[in-house]
């Protein structure tokens, strides 16, 4: 059989498929998006982290009771939000000897990261122990039907106790607990209970706590039905 053309063999090709193309994804809508934080406690071993699903809408008072539950805090202690960059931003309680404070409960998670763009986010609770949370946003997305938000996605490693001297203390205090021979051993035990150990812990629990801030949340944001 006689060899074909190059006309011929380009000829004989089948046609070239189009390729798909994606739709451009649509865009969210910043008054019902969700946005994943990632919550590091800094400068403490073994690590805590929590990552939490919030509207972008939520005030950063109820951030703040979000973390509270998140975490395992008590909430016994004033707190603020920093942004880390030029100039910083501060939110916080409003204090009459602070004029550059902004007021929680009139600002929205979505105004926090527009004034961090970006940058490092500090949750700080207790001034006088000086816990420094890391927090970290993901991209916003749309919020599933079926999920109450704000919620727990994801909780690793046990919440120090409160009024311990803050990252510093509690090392210590984990390293006395775990040398029976320390002289101070006895009294840590008495103080923490036997059953204190920095490496249990249940999520479910701050799971939990997490929905039920979610549910009450819910029921006040619902209107009031006629009479």
């Amino acid at each position: 059989m006689p060899p074909r053309s190059p006309a011929a063999a380009k000829a004989a090709k089948p046609p070239a498929v189009a390729k798909a193309v994606k739709p451009p994804a649509a865009a969210v809508d910043p008054a019902t998006a969700v946005v994943r934080l990632k919550i590091t406690l800094d400068e403490v071993t073994p690590a805590v982290v929590r990552r939490v699903e919030v509207p972008l809408a939520l005030t950063l008072d109820r951030l703040h009771l979000l973390i509270q539950a998140a975490m395992g805090w008590d909430d016994d202690h004033l707190y603020g939000f920093r942004v880390k960059v030029r100039g910083g931003a501060m939110f916080g309680v409003p204090d009459p000897d602070w004029d550059d404070i902004g007021d929680v409960a009139k600002t929205t998670v979505r105004t926090l990261l527009d004034a961090a763009n970006g940058k490092r986010i500090v949750y700080t609770y207790d001034f006088g122990d000086d816990w420094h949370h890391a927090i970290v946003a993901g991209k916003p997305t749309a919020p599933k039907a079926d999920i109450a938000y704000p919620r727990l996605v994801e909780a690793v490693g046990r919440c120090p106790p409160e009024d311990c001297g803050g990252p510093w203390g509690y090392m210590e205090m984990c390293a006395v607990l775990a040398d029976a021979s320390h002289p101070r051993h006895g009294d840590m035990v008495e103080w923490m209970g036997e059953d204190f150990d920095p490496l249990t812990f249940d999520p479910a629990v701050r799971i939990a706590a997490v929905a039920a801030l979610a549910k009450g949340w819910s029921r006040k944001r619902r209107a009031p039905r006629s009479k």
